[in-house]
């Protein structure tokens, strides 16, 4: 028996105020009944009149008796007693506890004490027994836990305390648990306090032991020869020793609290390998890995690492135990183990994924890449079949090489395939053979480049290629067919002032007229997708500028469709062509219009997109850097993934024959990429589509002012229906159009230059005809400076107009010059000198255009 248990049983239980034993007899009761029957009997025989006297004697003394009890169990003198708190073995377990128990009244006073209480608190009797703040009073370690429990009783709370005394002469001290709590619930019994002393110092021995050999196993393992470590499974880092922390060089009080993930001293793709185990639920795995394990300074050291892993039920994995074996001193030591783990590095730290596979394509092994890609891929683990990371469209491909190889094919061409997962990826795999006495267990070698990126940047290549090429057709072939409709339009207006509206061929010149025009704007629209076209741009506030749209809009777009505009506060200015934005507006409506035949809502948001939010965007090509937003969303029916990269293609339509030109969305894309911004859509079939538009912040600085000429160009029509909806834009008021001076025409297309010298004959200019740039001089020499104005092509032989301008300005600083050109104004304006001026008319023109551009510059200056 112990110490504990050995309790001396010797001392009766002693009670402060220990209550009388009270007992209680049925005879007692009875006898007294009997006596007052017989007193009343006796009475009755005397006679009414003398037992009266009597019979009042005896209630009096009964009255006082009764008057007595009542105010001695008012002042609690009597009171009625509880059988149950006089169970002898109730009160037997309290008096014999092992744990000291008092109850101290309102006042503090111990009204109940056990034997046990007594014992541990010194007292020699019931005269002699404290309350324990009484007994602890001097004992500052003591002291504060003491004062919790007395602020505890007073408040009706229940409260525990473990202290340490210090013992008397030397002697070792004690652990002691205190606690208090109420008596009861009741008002009355929750005023008096329970208090409880147990000794345990055993079970304090007993911890310290257990902590003191815990210590001393953690010290061992801290420095044992090898590694140790413990990853949970979110990948931190729980445990690792004092060893493995200095190889890595460290500090140890990083780790285990959140500072180090496994990531972070695994080299290369080697986590891939440890998180690659299959789960069984229930079970404990150990697999061997030969990996680097990466240094604080960067360096790798090459370990083996025993890794053992236990699954619960579900297959949740638990908390690792990882032995971790140094294989640095292999390599200086034996040449086999320095191989081997050159190997293995090798085979890890490869770019290129590899595994073994059996005839079934189950991966036999694996490094870390593949470890890391199936992880990627969605697949469980290593081991599961190579061909589940291959699209079930392209299996077939792998499978057939595999089967070559396993029959020993040497030479096995490369298949490019496509990787399972939700979104595209490509893969190319080359597969060996193994050797002959290894196919029972291993039917091929495969290797693995993940090509998914460059697919991608080949395609990107290929597509700006054919985008290039095509530009450049466009803007080639522009410049031939605006000379040819300059003359048509040209021609056309010599025909109108020649005829009368109730002239029967009218109309038919008309109808020329319209389709002259119509293909000027097919035109304007190629070199707008080349970013070949001319650019008028000038500082815009796009809310004013939508705003001005709005009417144009609900026209175009129907009464089917709602037109909501969102403007953003404080927009920032933007420099545009005015034209040309509404152009870019006007024909995201009409595609929007197109997707909504049932009706649906168009959104225009316009906000300012500040360089930090641009910067965390997921569009690829947007620097990160101040920009105005427009955003035109339809509820209409979407774009579908497979042809969404094809929207800005020029030629490239969805509709029906004869319902576009599939130049829309390509004009909108040169307009927006030429004046600087961006344009990306986002797209889902049933669920509509957003175009979001990025144009660059203008900074306003001081710039020099330069006259332009009113040139009279008409706004570029809309495509894709546009131009038939948009209502005619109205006629300027006729203004004179007449002038007089000398004009120099150069054109190297006589029959343009024939028309057009006609033209301004008839408003009264004198013109003087050359076909190139040379006769050009010749004929100002001739002139001996009687010309007032030139009016040259660009693109001549022999000497094109940039040359033709320097030359005619070294010898006249301020002749006067326009360029017409098919082709954009910036085309040649690099190659013209720096401070020239000029001002610039695209073909093709009208009669009127011309004549109004030149009065305006002979007015200038």
């Amino acid at each position: 028996m112990t110490a504990e248990t050995d309790h001396d049983l010797s001392h009766e239980p002693v009670a402060v105020h220990e209550p009388p034993q009270r007992s209680g007899s049925i005879a007692l009761v009875f006898l007294v009944a009997a006596t007052l029957v017989a007193v009343a009997v006796g009475l009755m025989t005397l006679g009414r009149t003398q037992a009266q006297p009597y019979i009042l004697g005896i209630l009096a003394v009964l009255a006082m008796v009764g008057l007595f009890n009542l105010f001695a169990f008012a002042a609690g003198i009597v009171r009625f007693a509880d059988r149950n708190l006089d169970d002898p073995i109730i009160a037997r377990i309290s008096d014999h506890a092992f744990d000291g128990l008092a109850v101290t009244d309102p006042r503090g006073h111990v009204v109940y004490s056990n034997a046990a209480y007594l014992t541990m608190t010194g007292a020699s009797g019931p005269q002699d027994v404290r309350p324990v703040e009484r007994v602890f009073i001097g004992n500052p370690d003591v002291s504060e836990a003491v004062f919790r429990l007395l602020k505890a009783a007073r408040e009706g709370k229940r409260q525990q305390e473990e202290v340490r005394t210090s013992g008397h002469d030397g002697s070792q001290g004690r652990w002691l648990r205190m606690r208090v709590r109420p008596l009861g619930a009741g008002k009355r019994e929750a005023r008096y306090a329970v208090w409880s002393i147990a000794d345990i110092t055993r079970d304090r021995e007993r911890q310290e032991d257990v902590f003191q050999e815990l210590q001393h196993a953690i010290e061992y393992l801290d420095h044992a020869p090898c590694g140790f470590f413990s990853v949970d499974p979110a990948g931190e880092l729980a445990y690792v020793n004092a060893t493995l922390a200095n190889w890595l060089d460290y500090d140890l009080a990083e780790i285990g609290s959140g500072g180090l993930k496994l990531t972070d001293i695994v080299s290369g793709d080697g986590a891939s390998l440890l998180t690659s185990i299959v789960a069984v639920p229930g079970e404990v795995k150990t697999e061997v890995f030969d990996i680097d394990l990466r240094m604080r300074t960067g360096k790798t050291m090459p370990v083996r690492l025993y890794h053992k892993l236990a699954f619960g039920a579900d297959g949740t994995p638990g908390p690792s135990r990882t032995l971790v074996i140094s294989r640095a001193r292999d390599e200086r030591s034996d040449p086999d183990r320095a191989a081997e783990v050159r190997f293995m590095r090798f085979f890890d730290h490869t770019p290129m994924a590899i595994a073994t596979v059996d005839r079934g394509g189950n991966v036999v092994r694996a490094n870390a890449r593949y470890a890391k890609l199936a992880q990627g891929l969605g697949l469980d683990s290593a081991s599961k079949s190579i061909f589940r990371a291959i699209n079930s469209r392209d299996r077939n491909l792998l499978i057939a090489a595999i089967n070559r190889a396993a029959a020993g094919q040497a030479d096995v061409s490369p298949v490019e395939v496509a990787l399972e997962g939700a979104r595209e990826r490509w893969g190319q795999f080359f597969v060996t053979p193994v050797e002959e006495d290894e196919r029972d267990t291993e039917a091929a070698i495969v290797y693995m480049l993940e090509t998914t990126e460059r697919r991608a940047l080949e395609n990107q290549i290929n597509q700006s290629q054919k985008m290039e090429t095509v530009g450049q057709l466009a803007g080639g072939i522009a410049h031939d067919f605006n000379n040819v409709l300059s003359a048509i339009m040209m021609a056309n207006d010599f025909l109108l002032n020649a005829h009368k509206p109730t002239d029967p061929s009218f109309q038919d010149i008309m109808q020329i007229k319209q389709n002259a025009t119509r293909a000027a704007t097919l035109v304007r629209q190629l070199l707008a997708f080349s970013r070949r076209q001319t650019l008028r741009p000038q500082v815009l506030d796009l809310g004013d500028a939508l705003s001005d749209l709005t009417m144009l809009l609900r026209r175009l777009i129907g009464e089917k469709v709602k037109l909501d505009l969102v403007h953003g506060r404080d927009l920032w200015p933007v420099k545009v062509d005015v034209s040309q934005f509404e152009q870019v507006i006007v024909n995201l409506a009409v595609n929007a219009r197109d997707a909504m035949p049932d009706g649906g809502k168009l959104i225009i948001r316009t906000a300012n997109v500040a360089a930090e939010e641009a910067g965390k965007l997921a569009y690829k090509g947007m620097p990160a850097a101040d920009y105005v937003r427009i955003e035109v969303a339809d509820t209409g029916t979407g774009i579908p993934a497979d042809i969404r990269d094809k929207i800005f293609e020029p030629f490239f339509s969805t509709k029906e024959v004869g319902k576009g030109t599939g130049l829309g969305l390509s004009t909108v894309y040169g307009i927006v990429k030429q004046t600087g911004g961006f344009i990306y859509v986002d797209s889902e079939p049933g669920k509509g589509t957003s175009f979001h538009i990025f144009l660059p912040r203008h900074h306003a600085e001081p710039e020099a002012q330069v006259e332009t000429p009113a040139t009279g160009t008409a706004a570029v029509a809309p495509t894709n229906g546009a131009a038939r909806e948009a209502p005619a834009a109205e006629a300027k008021p006729r203004t004179d159009l007449t002038g007089q001076g000398t004009i120099l025409l150069v054109e190297d297309e006589e029959g343009l230059r024939a028309l057009n010298a006609r033209g301004l004959r008839s408003r009264g200019y004198t013109v003087v005809e050359a076909e190139n740039g040379v006769e050009a001089m010749e004929v100002l020499d001739e002139q001996s400076g009687a010309i007032d104005l030139v009016v040259s092509d660009v693109v001549m032989p022999e000497m094109d107009g940039p040359t033709l301008l320097k030359a005619m300005r070294e010898k006249n600083p301020d002749i006067k010059f326009i360029f017409v050109s098919g082709y954009a104004e910036d085309a040649f304006e690099k190659s013209l000198p720096e401070g020239q001026q000029f001002d610039f008319l695209p073909k093709p023109f009208t009669l009127s255009q011309l004549v109004a551009a030149v009065k305006e510059t002979m007015k200038a200056g």
